[in-house]
């Protein structure tokens, strides 16, 4: 009776020893994706420590949001160009210009908001369209033609505008940027019905990563382990209403918090649960073997330069009314945020890598740094000094891993 006993004990020492470097070779694998949560996390730590608490207060932290609103809905656009295996330097431009298209037809035309801002969606995915018509159809490189592109519309926002400001807007369209869900549940000191929104968000987070863990485990498809998925899940979800209860002691929710949810909750499940995502992710990664595989690569490689006008026109909206007036330079080295965003969220420089919550935490990396160093009283000069170093380490990592 003891022989079964002791093959048993023998037989569970391999799978114990097992364990400890099943997890390091997952964590070793995926340290792109961890390594930018746990940077994120040490930066607003450090900022945080600097700064003597100011980083988190509720009103620097709604600020903090208002001001990469506009960087995070592009870097989501961005995302899908370099994963193609292009890049578009005119979104700044293309921000600019219909951020002051949208200025001279509600002030100058007097045209209500939303015909106005749906007019703007459409010119902005018009403008990438023919952008993105020279790079797929007519083999031009993306850069030459999104460079020219950003001197074309840098140059009509100045002829549009004639070289002025124009402004303000009605108050429904600044509530786009600068306004706050309502709160029908009253309460007083506490803004209750962003905090149940807080608390929904998380529980949703939850509920649907482990249906999507039993889905994968269902077909035999490999998960992470469950300690790490554990972990970053109840994380995340403590994250969200540790920041829902922040900001419902301010004003609530920003209304703009909550597009940019949506556009991340679309764009994940594009790049992840679609058959378009997926060839994207084949595009960018070999081009001509996915295009022998029946993949129309160069209408696939149109449509992510539609889709990235459409998101600049709207955070060329989102830009307009958080100022609550257009200038000529609106928009300016917007694109750069937008690309060290991705970059250093993790997507890589010769496409086919590249995640939507990376590009997010990527925005909001270089967020904080922004807001953290002006706290401290930091120079222009040298945020911008730092910032440009932060990028260059984060595609180094990239092509050492790649080479190695």
């Amino acid at each position: 009776m003891s022989r079964p006993e002791v093959n048993a004990v023998n037989a569970a020492v391999p799978i114990a020893e097992a364990a400890p470097k099943l997890h390091a070779g997952f964590l070793k694998n995926n340290l792109r994706e961890y390594g930018m949560l746990i940077s994120l996390v040490a930066i607003m730590v450090l900022f945080q420590v600097l700064t003597d608490g100011t980083l988190l207060r509720p009103l620097n932290l709604t600020n903090l949001l208002l001001q990469n609103s506009y960087v995070v809905i592009m870097a989501l656009g961005m995302l899908l160009v370099i994963v193609a295996g292009h890049i578009d330097l005119s979104v700044g431009s293309v921000c600019g210009f219909i951020g002051a298209l949208a200025a001279v037809l509600m002030v100058e035309y007097e045209w209500h908001f939303v015909p106005t801002a749906l007019i703007s969606i459409a010119a902005g995915a018009v403008i990438g369209a023919a952008q993105g018509w020279f790079v797929a159809f007519r083999k031009v490189p993306s850069f030459i033609v999104t460079l020219a592109g950003m001197l074309v519309f840098k140059g009509l926002t100045l002829a549009l505008l004639a070289g002025q400001s124009v402004g303000p807007f009605p108050v429904e369209f600044q509530r786009l940027s600068s306004g706050f869900i309502p709160d029908p549940l009253g309460g007083d000191t506490l803004r209750t019905t962003s905090l149940v929104v807080g608390a929904l968000a998380a529980a949703a987070l939850v509920f649907f990563k482990l249906r999507g863990r039993a889905k994968l485990a269902a077909h035999g498809m490999e998960t992470e382990p469950y300690v790490f998925f554990l972990v970053k899940n109840l994380f995340f979800a403590a994250i969200i209403l540790f920041f829902s209860y922040l900001l419902s002691t301010y004003k609530g929710l920003p209304n703009v918090l909550i597009v940019m949810a949506v556009l991340i909750v679309v764009y994940d499940f594009v790049t992840n649960r679609t058959t378009i995502g997926r060839r994207i992710y084949a595009l960018g990664g070999n081009e001509k073997a996915a295009r022998l595989s029946g993949v129309k690569t160069q209408r696939l490689a149109f449509l992510t330069f539609v889709n990235m006008g459409a998101l600049a026109a709207l955070a060329g909206l989102v830009f307009a009314a958080r100022l609550n007036t257009a200038t000529p330079k609106a928009g300016l080295g917007f694109e750069l945020d937008v690309i060290a965003a991705c970059f250093i969220g993790g997507a890589s420089a010769s496409g086919g890598v590249g995640r939507v919550m990376g590009a997010v935490i990527g925005a909001f990396i270089m967020g904080v740094m922004n807001n953290g160093m002006s706290i401290l009283g930091i120079g222009i000069d040298y945020q911008q000094v730092i910032k440009g170093l932060v990028l260059l380490a984060a595609v180094f990592i990239d092509v050492y891993n790649k080479n190695k």
